[in-house]
C-alpha cells in the first residue's frame, strides 16, 4: 500500500504516505467550494510533475557526478471546464550550471521531460515545460 486517506469532512482530506507517515492535507480549491488553505488534489498532481522532474534529474545528475542542487520549478495549473479538469501545467524550472555541457543541458531537458509522471499523465494535457540553466 502506498497511502492512506481519510475524508475529514469539510472538503478535506489528510493523506499519510505509508512507508514514511508523512501527511499530506488537501483542500478544494476555493474556484470550487473550498478554502483554499492547502494543496487541492489537482494541484497536487501538476506538482507532482515538477518534482518527478526534478528526481529524475537529480538520480541522472547523481550517477554521472553533476551537481544541480539547487535547481526550483514554479508550477502553474490551468483548469478546464466541461468535464472540470487540469487542461495545462507550466513548469517553469532553473537550473544551476556549475559548467555543463551543452551535452549534459540536453541530457538533462531530455530526462525532465521523460520523466514517469509525464508519461502517466494523459496525452491530451499540454505541459509547457520552460527549463532555463543559470550559471552558479
Amino acid at each position: 500500500m502506498t497511502s492512506s486517506i481519510i475524508y475529514q469532512g469539510k472538503l478535506r482530506t489528510s493523506c499519510v504516505h505509508q512507508r514514511s507517515g508523512s501527511t499530506i492535507i488537501t483542500d478544494a480549491p476555493v474556484d470550487n467550494q473550498g478554502k483554499g488553505e492547502a494543496f487541492s488534489p489537482t494541484d497536487l498532481v501538476a506538482t507532482a510533475l515538477a518534482a518527478c522532474q526534478l528526481t529524475t534529474m537529480g538520480i541522472y545528475a547523481q550517477t554521472r557526478d553533476i551537481n544541480i542542487d539547487g535547481a526550483t520549478c514554479n508550477v502553474t495549473k490551468i483548469m478546464g471546464t466541461e468535464p472540470r479538469r487540469i487542461v495545462e501545467i507550466v513548469v517553469d524550472m532553473t537550473v544551476p550550471d556549475r559548467g555543463l555541457t551543452d551535452k549534459q543541458r540536453s541530457s538533462l531537458e531530455h530526462v525532465a521531460r521523460t520523466c514517469p509522471v509525464d508519461h502517466s499523465l494523459h496525452p491530451d494535457l499540454v505541459k509547457t515545460i520552460n527549463i532555463k540553466f543559470e550559471k552558479a
